[in-house]
């Protein structure tokens, strides 16, 4: 059970902010999982969203059987649904992989047309807790596929096909076990995920100009959001509150925004945290940070406590896979719909991920912890103790990230790994957690900023963003005054 994760882990956290590691019951409620042919997962509040899990079947009725084994296309016909904006499939069994192709097809909600058929990134274990942890054995996570941002829908289409055997299906050993792949996980479900309405950004007559230009874009541009970047109007919850003040020292409780700091201002801030330091410290700018409560996080979807490791070595760099076709001003729905899917459709403990960034260099508080702080997360398989996991939002296999973004990963690294001494062009030493490239218990030399796939055998953070690593780091460097 979820609940025994403090047991299991090394935890150390305030002891104020120590709540009970179990789910809220409203969490426990939304997360079960119905008997009914379509269910529905949401919270009391409406602007909390909602995900619809329509479970998958066998597609085309005079479709042979795949060597015997009784495997078909499963699938969804076209049908109309509750509006979604994200879609993903999951499977019972999260230690098993998909060995297949999985494409939808969604109706937009504004004109009725359906687009063409996307595939959906099936590989996406990687992205997990590491082997062994108390979050990774959770009986309640699920096999999952990467997200994908379809926008405002209204129907869908679903196909999932088995792979082929490699042998062309002549019966032989390799044969067998090619036939053995191509077995479609049991339990197979379409989850669709409406992120909910943006949380209402009520105007603050006494914020000065200064406050509202302090504001990242995403918020500034949207009216209702000037001045509001300290408070929100509706009083905190008790999990949103604890969310908040772990990041009390930089920004007031409930604070949408954390603010930018100067390399003075942020040496400074420093200094006055930990005392006299000797010799001037490498750190970059403190960059603007929306908060969790900045892009609406539902703090009853995750579970209570916070997990920390010891320190922050190296940060892996991702993409979220769930495509490019998103707008900067959508970005706070994609990032609760993302949320969502990890905690209530793949049963994770929290946002995976510590920091996420959007295509216009927005940069997000990922998971609940403290963005100060060496929170562990749950985005490189085998490599989640003492490092950090930074998303780009967007699929960058064959597409370039924007130089935005790019400019936002050496902002944050620069700040964050300056945290904790670590040059942004060196090389750091990592204890493997156990992946496909590295075996658990061995010492690995990896770039301080690191891609994904230096950890793990997988194509992400995608060809593109991965080839741009050396420019962020080395941009990274000089903000730090190396």
């Amino acid at each position: 059970m979820r609940g025994f994760l403090a047991s299991s882990i090394g935890v150390t956290c305030t002891a104020a902010l120590c709540l009970p590691l179990v789910l809220p019951a409203g969490a426990q409620a939304a997360v079960a999982r119905s008997a009914a042919p379509v269910s529905a997962r949401s919270d009391s509040a409406a602007a909390a969203g909602s995900t619809q899990s329509l479970p998958l079947a066998p597609l085309g009725q005079g479709r042979a059987l795949r060597d015997g084994a009784g495997v078909r296309d499963q699938g969804i016909a076209p049908r109309d649904v509750r509006p979604f904006s994200l879609v993903g499939v999951i499977w019972d069994d999260a230690d098993a992989e998909l060995h297949g192709r999985v494409q939808v097809r969604t109706r937009a909600a504004d004109t009725a047309d359906w687009s063409d058929w996307q595939d959906v990134e099936t590989h996406n274990s990687e992205h997990a807790a590491d082997p062994g942890s108390a979050e990774r054995e959770s009986g309640e996570r699920r096999g999952a596929t990467a997200p994908l941002w379809v926008g405002a829908s209204d129907g869908v289409e679903v196909r999932v096909r088995a792979e082929e055997p490699s042998d062309g299906g002549q019966p032989s050993d390799a044969g067998q076990a090619s036939a053995e792949r191509a077995q479609l996980p049991d339990g197979l479900r379409l989850e669709l995920v409406d992120p909910g309405a943006d949380p209402v950004r009520p105007a603050d007559t006494t914020a000065t100009a200064t406050a509202t230009a302090t504001l990242p874009r995403v918020l500034r541009d949207d009216p209702q959001s000037q001045g509001a970047q300290t408070e929100a109007a509706a009083p905190l919850t008790a999990e949103a509150a604890a969310s908040s003040a772990v990041n009390a020292q930089l920004a007031p409780l409930g604070a949408l925004v954390i603010p930018a700091l100067s390399k003075e201002e942020t040496e400074a801030d420093l200094a006055a945290a930990r005392g006299e330091i000797a010799g001037k410290p490498y750190i970059g700018p403190r960059p603007g940070i929306i908060t969790r409560k900045g892009w609406g996080a539902d703090e009853r979807l995750r579970e209570r406590s916070f997990l920390y490791t010891k320190t922050v070595k190296a940060a892996f760099v991702h993409h979220t896979a769930t495509g490019n076709n998103y707008s900067c001003a959508q970005a706070p729905a994609l990032l609760r719909a993302i949320y969502r899917y990890h905690t209530l459709s793949s049963g994770w403990r929290d946002f995976g991920y510590n920091f996420a960034i959007d295509k216009c260099g927005n940069i997000y508080e990922g998971r609940a912890g403290g963005v100060t702080k060496p929170v562990m997360g749950a985005h490189t398989l085998g490599f989640n103790s003492n490092t950090t996991g930074i998303a780009v939002l967007g699929t960058y296999t064959s597409k370039k990230p924007p130089t935005a973004a790019l400019n936002a990963v050496a902002k944050l690294t620069a700040w964050k790994l300056g945290l904790f001494g670590r040059n942004p062009e060196g090389t750091t030493s990592l204890t493997s957690g156990g992946s496909n490239l590295h075996a658990k218990g061995k010492n690995v030399r990896l770039n301080v900023i690191s891609g994904h796939r230096d950890g793990f055998a997988t194509e992400c953070p995608g060809r593109q963003l991965y080839g741009k690593l050396g420019t962020a780091r080395s941009t990274s460097a000089r903000l730090q005054g190396r």
